[in-house]
């Protein structure tokens, strides 16, 4: 399963300043760029399902060449919801409550289908009095296209271009495209991998696709193509190194359920059938504990010394 909201919130914290200059530019002139402040999560329970809901992101921001500033709260949304707008009132009630401060909404509707217009706006009115109209910023990327980020130079265009609006068969096209964008922004390793990661995650190709996509790479100047292999072969790297690490672990895995098997059997045959407790306190012992065990073993003479030696372990 995908952690979308983990993987929006590391990308939008990681380039905030960016994703303003790129969806409201109006808003990132205000303020002083060097001021930008990521407030703790907040946790808001929600009454009408009972369940724990977490705020994404919220920034703190000064007004440039002012002292006073506001707050940014951006929401990313995997999933269309009948009653979002009003829970983003909630939340931007509470919000208010607690900060006593401006809070500019943002929305980020990632989701690859319904494409119709999400609401944006929480009312509340009578004939003769409207008591609440609550908007919030809405960037719906399933109704953006790729195309017309393609000469962005901005990390989060490179990234975001994967969840826009994406014909079928365009898909191998528009990898190489974000990955293109990527390679000439001549970022630093960690946000290239966080970048081309957000990519490969969003558009996984198929066998024939990622023939394309080779076919897409080969056609780029020999700069743009350079430096796109270079994100390639991190990718291809980091998969072996992963590949070996997993096969290590499925190693010391494998050889700690032979060794918990065998101190197992030489159990019951020295103290008898095991209950279900001991069996669970043994079953959750590591491996040191475990190789113990199977000498002390030898000077058991009852179920009553298991128990003993179990409960001196704490």
């Amino acid at each position: 399963m995908i952690d979308h909201d983990r993987l929006f919130k590391e990308l939008l914290s990681t380039f905030f300043v960016e994703f303003l200059e790129l969806f409201l530019p109006q808003v990132s002139k205000l303020i002083e760029q060097d001021s930008v402040g990521f407030l703790p999560q907040e946790y808001f329970a929600d009454l009408t399902t009972g369940e724990t809901k977490i705020i994404d992101l919220l920034a703190q921001v000064r007004l440039a060449g002012q002292e006073t500033g506001f707050l940014v709260h951006i929401e990313n949304q995997s999933s269309t919801e009948s009653d979002f707008s009003r829970r983003m009132f909630f939340y931007f009630s509470r919000l208010h409550q607690k900060y006593l401060q401006r809070i500019y909404p943002i929305v980020v509707f990632s989701f690859d289908e319904p494409y119709r217009e999400e609401a944006h706006q929480y009312t509340m009115e009578f004939d003769d009095l409207k008591v609440v109209e609550f908007n919030f910023f809405p960037i719906q990327l399933n109704r953006l296209h790729w195309r017309d980020y393609l000469t962005q130079r901005n990390p989060i265009a490179a990234a975001l271009m994967a969840k826009m609006q994406i014909e079928e068969g365009d898909r191998p096209r528009v990898k190489a495209e974000c990955l293109r964008l990527l390679a000439t922004l001549q970022l630093d390793p960690a946000r290239t991998r966080l970048i081309s990661g957000f990519v490969d995650t969003y558009l996984r190709l198929n066998g024939q696709e990622t023939q394309v996509f080779q076919e897409e790479i080969g056609k780029l100047e020999e700069m743009e193509r350079e430096g796109v292999m270079q994100i390639v072969t991190s990718w291809m790297e980091q998969g072996i190194e992963q590949g070996i690490e997993q096969g290590i672990e499925q190693g010391i895995e494998q050889g700690l359920q032979r060794e918990r098997s065998l101190v197992l059997r030489q159990l019951t045959r020295k103290v008898g059938e095991l209950p279900e407790l001991v069996q669970a306190q043994l079953n959750a012992l590591p491996i040191a504990p475990l190789e113990a065990l199977g000498e002390a073993l030898l000077d058991f003479a009852s179920l009553a010394d298991l128990e003993a030696w179990l409960s001196a372990q704490g």
